[in-house]
């Protein structure tokens, strides 16, 4: 039971380093990384089950704390980003000076 959830968080990590590769749309590398996120948390609950521990829970709280604040931070940034050069391709944009 534990190697369907192991399997399925390797796809969903694979989906989202692909996606972080692939993609020049600062969105989309935003949502790709917190695929990956959501990913280790679904393994980090599966090996807690597995193993009958709480620290992967505890560790999957931890992780949901730091992808909420990546999500505020992450777009605060894209958002400055495009209200100042009107675009959030990674081609169009090669430093954050102002």
């Amino acid at each position: 039971m534990t190697t369907h959830y192991l399997i399925l968080g390797a796809a969903l990590f694979a989906i989202g380093m692909y996606g972080m590769i692939a993609r020049r749309n600062l969105l989309v590398i935003l949502m790709s990384v917190e695929l990956m996120l959501n990913a280790v948390n679904l393994t980090l609950a599966a090996y807690s089950r597995h193993v009958g521990n709480l620290d992967g829970q505890v560790f999957f709280l931890i992780v949901m704390a730091v992808a909420a604040a990546e999500v505020a931070v992450g777009l605060s940034i894209v958002i400055a980003l495009f209200r100042g050069r009107r675009t959030v391709d990674t081609a169009d944009v090669n430093s954050l000076q102002g």
